[in-house]
């Protein structure tokens, strides 16, 4: 074994030691980065790499939106547009069986055209969705499944934040990924709202009464989604603005939206501009992390070697492609999303190349796996966030609620795989 091959395999034993030590991934990466930068190449350049890669990160103008489209999503949180999307949800849905579920669904799929977090949109929608399906007589594992599950939809979406960092680590063209996200986002809500009438139908109360006016109303209080949406991701695709552009103004129209609706004053801004803040030193931490790794990764040449071993197993393209994914679903069974986007994609992304997939299509095939981590025992970051909120449903509920949507998520992913159009198409016509 040589310097490098042994220095690569204490890097990855140490990385895991710091991870199930509870260190943040961004530190633990760093840590191992540097540490194994140092033993191969000296202290000395290995510091001026320290130096040098957090200004790196903080300074580079395509990742500015990231903070604007966690200020965005936070803006909308706190002016109460989830709450909005729900009642017109329901108000064209409701008269089905299970409308009021159908309603949870469709409001995620819109929270998330806005927010662009999981972990946001389950969060909200648990405080929004969970009381009414209860007053209505759904069983707590059915409505927490629901949500738990429309939540996933926050990363896939566009704006995704997941999406974000995939395109910086690879550096691929995110506007072009957002846009790949929009009709595979449309397929999950479709075939979410199909499981909840296939998998619960019996147990599922009845619909309501259809009124006209009631939902010709409810179009009038869900038309600044509707705006921002139309803002955002039609500039985007018409190249009218970049992805960054079109985060800022995003993050300008939702408070001016949230000032003139009068649902935010300057505390709320303020409490929104810190909670923003926070999530994206956060994220930055963990880049600047990546960053440091990567350096790790190039020096040891870990990729091509992982690259080179890949390929030699014969397995073909599709078969590699399988054994991908089915480390990815068995990692996220320990890991979050971004911590896998930004510690495993690195390393099998040369293989992905080598083996001539288009890194748009798997960029979205990735971030389909690793959401399946958000409802999976036992990480399940966003049932753990259900849990928190609803203390009264227990965490046991929730995996057995959900359940059926991983199956849903699976044949999804198949889908995919095999239409690859459905992720390119939208891209393909971009102007």
């Amino acid at each position: 074994m040589s310097q490098a091959d042994f220095v690569a395999v204490a890097g990855f034993v140490v990385l895991f030691a710091l991870m199930a030590l509870r260190v943040p991934i961004g530190v633990a990466m760093g840590l191992v980065g540097v540490g194994g930068f140092a033993a191969i190449t000296g202290m000395k350049p290995a510091l001026n790499l320290l130096a040098q890669s957090p200004i790196r990160v903080i300074s580079d103008f395509n990742l500015s939106l990231i903070p604007f489209f966690i200020l965005m999503g936070v803006f909308a949180t706190n002016s109460g547009m989830s709450r909005e999307l729900f009642r017109a949800g329901h108000a064209w849905l409701g008269f089905l069986k299970g409308g009021m579920a159908l309603s949870t669904i469709a409001a995620c799929g819109g929270f998330a055209a806005i927010c662009g977090s999981s972990v946001a949109t389950a969060a909200t929608m648990t405080k929004v969705a969970l009381p009414e399906m209860r007053r209505v007589g759904y069983p707590d594992g059915v409505s927490s499944g629901v949500i738990a599950a429309g939540g996933t939809l926050g990363i896939l979406i566009p704006p995704s934040v997941v999406l974000a960092v995939y395109a910086f680590i690879t550096e691929q063209d995110v506007g072009k990924l957002f846009i790949a996200g929009i009709l595979p986002g449309i397929l999950a809500i479709v075939m979410y709202m199909l499981t909840v009438r296939i998998a619960y139908g019996r147990s599922l109360p009845p619909g309501e009464r259809f009124v006209w006016g009631e939902a010709i109303r409810s179009l009038r209080d869900v038309w600044a989604v509707l705006i921002l949406f139309i803002a955002i991701i039609g500039s985007m695709y018409l190249g009218i603005a970049t992805a960054t552009e079109a985060a800022a103004v995003g993050s300008v129209l939702t408070c001016l939206i949230g000032v003139l609706r009068g649902r935010l004053n300057v505390a709320r801004i303020m409490d929104s501009l810190i909670e923003a803040l926070r999530t994206s030193v956060a994220i930055y931490t963990i880049l600047i992390g990546a960053v440091l790794f990567g350096y790790f990764l190039a020096i040891t040449q870990t990729p091509q070697k992982i690259t080179a071993f890949l390929v030699a197993l014969d397995f073909g393209a599709y078969g590699t492609l399988a054994l991908i994914l089915g480390f990815f679903l068995i990692m996220g069974c320990i890991l979050d999303a971004m911590a896998m986007i930004i510690l495993l994609v690195p390393i099998v992304f040369p293989v992905i190349l080598h083996l001539g997939f288009d890194p748009i299509w798997f960029g979205v095939i990735i971030v389909m796996t690793v959401e399946l981590g958000l409802i999976t025992p036992p990480v399940g970051m966003n049932v753990f966030v259900i849990n928190t909120i609803a203390r009264e449903v227990n965490l046991v509920t929730i995996f057995k609620g959900v359940f059926p949507f991983v199956m849903t998520d699976i044949v999804r992913l198949i889908l995919l795989i095999v239409f690859p159009a459905i992720v390119l198409f939208l891209p393909m016509t971009m102007k």
